[in-house]
């Protein structure tokens, strides 16, 4: 299940220039950022 998550417009324009940027679909682009989010703090629990 998925959360219905409120964020910022200002955060949105972030993701969307990101996606932009790397021609992702906003979909790509959040599952992308969430990816890479989750693996540096595993990394920083693990130390």
């Amino acid at each position: 299940m998925r959360p219905n998550v409120e964020i910022t417009h200002t955060l949105q324009g972030r993701i969307k220039d990101f996606a932009e940027e790397r021609d992702l679909t906003l979909s790509e682009a959040y599952t992308e950022l969430l990816e890479a989010g989750l693996d540096t703090l595993e990394t920083q629990d693990q130390q």
